[in-house]
């Protein structure tokens, strides 16, 4: 029997939507959905909502938990990547209060900037761990990671030779979201993005061969004069020529330009939302706990097909479909042209038996290489940090992110990271 590893199936709604998906799809019927993850609590909920949902959806798969993560493991065909490593309590409330010492604010700090950083840092060891497993039980499996940071943790599977590639949510919805936001239609519509995980750009979008750009430029600029909740991204658009992929709360604390403590008056113009990742986090452990029951113990609960990369992929591997996917890949031979090889690129990929097949992008607009030169910058430093285990690694990649360097000096970046490490503790490894 075939099997599809999920590991952190305790992310008991996003296990939904992905196995779910996966219970829709013909190809998948025989395959084991092996669950594993550290909360047994939450794994068990997990298997009992999977096991519902595969009776009342009337799908042949078997759903089995694991203690063991090996086991987990073995045989497995396809691994998908869904942990968090430290939680919001401890981890990310430390990557919040720590830097705010330092009047250092954040938005998201779950892929660059000084939380990205320690994140990082606390989820490789683990990453490399899965890695030693696979490689053991399962050395010819696809990872399917969605866990963040996305550019530096699939890189470092594809360091450790493990076949890989990265998935967000942004790519498969940003024209449409873009569309909607400026009240345009959004049928017959073909874009290209292309970029880095959270900063990928819509390099082109058109209707019927027309570019639709002009258009949504005059409508940004209109929108622009009144508050909403896209105000970053519409202004680097403005400025910079081009759309990005992810959102304006994470684009806020990617650039030098928004979070200011000497020119506060930019968080209230932008509308930037301080500190919005815990305030998530709190909001969804509440919300857990009143939605558990309902999602778990339903058993007439009920699934529709998403968006999320992960099913149509393993779809297309097992039925030799072709699927196009926005992914994150190595930049292999300069598939963006003017960012950096050893760099993870997200661009556009086809899919289907013989695994995941790159597009070849280019060259980007100098600009946008440029902005994503800067990220790539502190996510290269935090591999060698990883890899080398000095901290005069973690220091560079923190005095190379744009929003920390903007705002701090060498001095007190150097102070912010040796108190982050103390405030971290057992959740990285020795550094020194």
């Amino acid at each position: 029997m075939s099997k599809i590893t999920f590991l952190g199936a305790g992310s008991t709604v996003f296990a939904k939507n992905v196995l779910g998906d996966c219970m829709t799809v013909d190809a998948l019927q025989d395959f084991e959905f092996a669950l594993f993850d550290i909360d047994h609590e939450r794994l068990n909920d997990s298997e009992m909502m999977l096991t519902n949902l595969k009776k009342s959806v009337n799908s042949h798969v078997t759903v089995k938990a694991y203690r063991d993560r090996k086991e987990a493991l073995r045989d497995a065909k396809y691994v998908i990547n869904a942990i968090q490593v430290g939680g919001y309590d401890p981890c990310t409330i430390t990557d919040f209060e720590v830097p705010k010492k330092y009047e250092l604010r954040q938005t998201i700090a779950d892929t660059l900037g000084i939380g990205g950083i320690f994140r990082n840092l606390r989820t490789i060891p683990v990453m490399q761990e899965f890695a030693r497993d696979m490689k053991e039980v399962c050395p010819d499996a696809w990872l399917l990671n969605y866990t963040n940071p996305m550019a530096v943790l699939t890189n470092i599977m594809l360091k450790e030779g493990i076949k890989t590639v990265g998935l967000c949510h942004s790519v498969q919805v940003c024209a449409d979201h873009l569309l909607d936001s400026l009240d345009m239609p959004k049928d017959n519509i073909q874009w290209n993005i292309a970029g880095i995980n959270h900063m990928a750009w819509l390099l082109e979008i058109k209707r019927d061969g027309e570019d639709l750009y002009p258009e949504i430029k005059k409508r940004a600029k209109e929108k622009q004069k009144e508050k909403h909740d896209d105000m970053v991204r519409f202004e680097l658009m403005d400025k910079f020529g081009y759309y990005v992929t992810e959102s304006s709360e994470h684009n806020a604390e990617y650039h030098p330009y928004f979070i200011k403590r000497h020119y506060p008056e930019l968080v209230e113009k932008y509308n930037i939302p301080l500190d919005e990742y815990p305030r998530r986090c709190v909001n969804q452990i509440e919300g857990w706990k009143k939605m558990r029951d309902d999602l778990v113990h339903d058993q007439n609960l009920q699934h529709e097909r998403t968006h999320e990369y992960g099913s149509y992929i393993i779809e297309a591997m097992e039925t030799n479909q072709p699927f196009k996917i926005g992914g994150n890949v190595l930049n292999t031979g300069g598939l963006i042209r003017n960012l950096p090889e050893n760099a993870v690129v997200e661009v556009p990929c086809l899919v289907d038996a013989s695994g995941i097949t790159p597009t070849y992008v280019g060259a980007l607009p100098e600009q946008l290489a440029a902005l994503n030169r800067t990220n790539i910058n502190t996510q290269l430093l935090t591999i060698e940090a990883a890899l080398t285990k000095k901290k005069e690694k973690i220091y560079q990649a923190a005095l190379l992110d744009p929003h920390t360097a903007a705002e701090l000096s060498i001095d007190d970046i150097i102070s912010l990271c040796d108190e982050l490490i103390e405030e971290h503790g057992d959740w990285l490894p020795e550094y020194h």
